[in-house]
């Protein structure tokens, strides 16, 4: 076997196992369920400022009675649900402008789960004893609430009521917003004949993983804060690992925020957090015994005089991470950096311009998929002068060519004096080889920036171009085993291995549109050379197939606008780039060598 054949081989070999490992590592994965950590943690307790004890929020033995209390009915435009008696729980919660896919008669995203259900979801407002009371007597998971509304809408709060039997009477206002924020007023009134010390909290708990979880490297799911304008991640799995708190009797991270932040989880799309006034103690932590994952803000202790009382509010997010509607909390709100709930990655530097300048087009083009072909014309007019260097640089270099070819035989096999006399002829004609590089550098960031857009932000989700591509957060639909939807049976299931190789239209489109650009200039001589770059753009075509069809959308329609720039700058200096030969001289190639 000759040395051509060998490298074919290896070409061969090399190609489908970049293929095969980049399918094993880049598609989102479905994170397994956590080992149960087991420990002799004692019950789940924590303290709030002074000596103040958040009651137990016990992971289990409160379904019966979640099950058993009354429910007050949630409504507004975007949220349905209810707000359980026990505790005054936020916990039956639905999004009403988000289905679960993109089928018709598709179930509506379900946010928050009362306990007892599968996956239990909810938040919790209480009061923690200090000194005075004790925490019996006090409202906290067990409470039963009394109310005489039986509807929360954004014109219509309701109020809870609830006394201890010995002086101290707790009221708590809810009222909702015509989006996703919830604000929880609560007020206790001391008609003993003594002081008493509180400390008010808000609390989100989650029992167990949350189903379908991405677990991609790229998105982060797991506890999200933001204390005094610092921001703190953590993944789900990672909480377990945090050190004991002796305070808190558990693994817990905890955070003392002198002026404001929040704290809650994030997944994919929707998020939940507790936002207090003012300074507040953020925890972060995991219920060993129960599995259970919990963050909480425990606001500073109020003493409350004999005769006396005091109201504190916070606020509680629950829906979906839109960034029109989160940075209007933000700025009409005060919510410090709420944007920042959403994950932007290192090159947030990036990846806002990136998703502010794509979501502004959308306002006018009113289509995702219009949309990131016009941002890809944007970016390229950016990148154009830098990319003019370029191309000029490489235009210079092929009207080189024939002298090189003329020192190639000269040197023969000796390849130093064929390095020295290119570097010479280089100097000589002002020509930098490097040149041709410099368009890539700043496409890796803006890629990179781009698929971070694309697979993280909300606006992405089910946002449809036309025809077969109704959702450019997914990976394209069609197939070449159907002829891209012509042929009267179905494809294969997206993500699949299956639909890696059988792919469809927008990867075909893509390894085209790269092996047009490859025949602007003629293959290198050098036969390994020659081979690499033959193979190449095919190569591409499946390791970005399973890819979101929008980043597809965005490198097709960013190639073809290279190739347009190059082609006409190549022109501007005189140089006619021969596609057509190019073309037809690697089909000669071709049949020669078979």
């Amino acid at each position: 076997m000759d040395d051509q054949n060998k490298n074919l081989l290896l070409a061969t070999g090399l190609s489908f196992a970049v293929m095969l490992a980049w399918f094993a590592i880049a598609p989102p994965q479905t994170a397994p369920p956590p080992e149960q950590a087991q420990s002799e943690t004692a019950p789940l307790a924590t303290t709030a400022p002074g000596t103040a004890d958040v009651n137990p929020n016990l992971g289990s033995g409160n379904a019966q009675a979640v099950a058993d209390a009354g429910r007050i009915t949630i409504s507004t435009p975007r949220l349905e649900g209810s707000l359980s008696l026990l505790a005054g729980r936020i916990d039956d919660l639905r999004l009403k402008d988000y289905t679960e896919t993109i089928e018709e008669g598709s179930e509506i995203v379900t946010l928050l789960s009362p306990e007892g259900s599968a996956h239990a979801y909810y938040g919790i407002n209480g009061w923690a004893a200090a000194s005075g009371v004790s925490p019996a007597d006090v409202p906290g998971p067990t409470t039963l609430w009394s109310s005489n509304s039986t509807r929360l809408t954004p014109t219509s709060p309701v109020t809870l009521t609830w006394n201890n039997g010995k002086g101290l009477a707790f009221e708590r206002v809810v009222s909702v917003d015509e989006n996703f924020m919830f604000s929880v007023e609560q007020t206790v009134r001391n008609d003993g004949t003594a002081p008493v010390a509180l400390a008010p909290y808000g609390q989100i708990a989650r029992h167990g993983e949350p189903p379908n979880l991405k677990g991609f490297f790229i998105l982060h799911e797991g506890m999200v804060r933001m204390s005094d304008g610092e921001l703190n991640e953590t993944k789900y799995d990672n909480m377990p690992e945090f050190d004991i708190n002796p305070k808190e009797r558990a693994p817990a991270d905890v955070v003392q925020v002198a002026e404001g932040g929040w704290i809650g989880f994030t997944d994919h799309y929707w998020m939940t957090t507790i936002v207090p006034q003012g300074a507040f103690k953020s925890v972060a932590k995991y219920d060993v015994n129960n599995d259970v994952y919990l963050t909480e803000a425990v606001q500073p202790t109020q003493t409350i005089e004999a005769g006396g009382s005091t109201t504190v509010t916070s606020q509680f997010f629950a829906g979906a991470k839109e960034w029109e509607v989160i940075r209007s909390y933000q700025k009409d709100k005060g919510v410090d950096r709420f944007v920042d709930s959403i994950d932007w990655g290192w090159f947030y530097f990036l990846t806002k311009p990136i998703f502010w300048l794509l979501h502004t087009m959308n306002g006018f083009i009113g289509n995702m998929g219009w949309s990131i072909i016009g941002l890809t014309l944007v970016i390229k007019a950016l990148l154009l002068p830098l990319a003019y260097k370029s191309y000029v640089s490489m235009a210079r270099m092929k009207e080189l060519q024939p002298e090189m070819e003329k020192l190639k035989e000269r040197a023969g096999d000796d390849r130093q004096k064929m390095q020295q006399g290119m570097m010479e002829l280089y100097k000589k004609n002002k020509v930098n080889p490097a040149a041709g590089c410099l368009p890539i550098l700043p496409q890796i960031p803006i890629f990179f920036s781009l698929y971070k857009v694309i697979f993280v932000t909300l606006e992405l989700r089910h946002a449809s171009w036309f025809g077969p591509f109704q959702d450019l957060s997914a990976p394209d639909p069609t197939s070449i085993i159907n002829l891209f939807g012509l042929l009267p049976w179905g494809a294969p299931d997206p993500g699949s291995i299956v639909a890696l190789i059988l792919i469809g239209i927008l990867p075909l489109l893509l390894g085209i549109s790269m092996w047009m650009q490859q025949k602007l200039n003629p293959a290198p001589t050098d036969p390994t050379q020659a081979m690499i770059f033959a193979w190449m753009p095919w190569v591409f075509m499946f390791m970005l197939g399973g890819f979101a069809s929008g980043l597809v959308v965005y490198w097709i329609a960013n190639n073809t606008i290279t190739f347009i720039q190059q082609y006409s700058i190549m022109r501007s200096q005189g140089v006619k780039p021969d596609v057509f030969g190019n073309i037809t001289s690697g089909f000669k190639r071709s049949k020669k060598k078979s």
